[in-house]
């Protein structure tokens, strides 16, 4: 009875395993048709943006400073995020006189094609790249990265592949996917390194990093650790900067810091960008 019973409960853990192998990416991305507010909404100017991607298109908000040669924020948001609702980020850029470009990944607000996966949404920020430095011919050493969680993990892909952008800068962003999801208890018996097809292996990535980096992070951070961010800053020998945030959690750094975010912000650029 014991060895039945063992069996069973063996049975039962690999086919576990083989769904959330099989499945993960439902585990990482949620993706949300719904928009719920455009840059109008904010009284910014801006542009409708459609780029063609492998499957699909994705789709984007150019909204430009009031002068050409501003500095330009190509954002990357999180998982759960769509670009209706970064616009609060873009109206603080935009506050500093920067231009912005807010892009959806593939399945991600008005953005079409197939459910994403790791790989497309490096295509995606890729996608993005080529639009500004070819399309709008925006010199690299104007654009720096800004990643939120998971658009961090994309953004530190994106400066490997091209180190002659400006400057990257990643908020409460995670070392590595198993980093994570060994941090989930309900994971930690599980065999990750099988598991596990979406790496998004930031640790490894950011020790070759030539980019100038701000990491900040909110230190009551309870979806990714803000241990996490001070592991990156200490593996990268890039020029680097860490702030941790008091108070500030997941989503609400901007918020919590107010005036000092927005000067942290405006003094990065200024000095990748000089």
């Amino acid at each position: 009875m014991m060895l039945i019973l063992g069996g069973l409960i063996l049975t039962i853990y690999v086919m576990i395993c083989g769904v959330l192998r099989w499945k993960q990416t439902k585990l990482i991305f949620f993706p949300s048709p719904v928009v719920v507010a455009t840059p109008k909404d904010y009284q910014l100017a801006y542009e409708e943006v459609w780029l063609p991607v492998s499957t699909g298109k994705i789709h984007g908000w150019w909204i430009p400073a009031s002068t050409l040669e501003a500095p330009v924020i190509l954002y990357l948001h999180g998982n759960g995020s769509n670009n209706g609702d970064t616009i609060g980020q873009a109206t603080r850029f935009h506050q500093l006189n920067f231009s912005t470009l807010l892009i959806d990944y593939r399945g991600y607000g008005y953005s079409s094609g197939p459910f994403p996966n790791e790989t497309l949404v490096y295509e995606d920020a890729e996608a993005a790249w080529q639009y500004l430095t070819v399309e709008r011919k925006i010199n690299p050493n104007k654009i720096i990265v800004y990643g939120h969680s998971l658009g961090g993990a994309i953004a530190l892909e994106l400066a490997t592949r091209h180190p002659e952008l400006a400057g990257l800068i990643v908020n409460g962003t995670f070392t590595s996917m198993r980093a994570i999801a060994a941090y989930m208890k309900q994971y930690r018996i599980l065999p990750l390194d099988w598991i596990l097809t979406q790496k998004f292996d930031s640790i490894t990535k950011i020790k070759t990093l030539k980019t100038p980096i701000l990491l900040m992070h909110g230190i009551e951070d309870r979806v990714v650790p803000a241990w996490m961010s001070q592991e990156l800053f200490t593996a990268t020998a890039a020029p680097k900067q860490l702030w941790l945030v008091p108070k500030a959690g997941h989503n609400d750094l901007a918020k919590v810091a107010g005036e000092e975010y927005l000067e942290k912000i405006k003094q990065f650029v200024e000095q990748v960008t000089k």
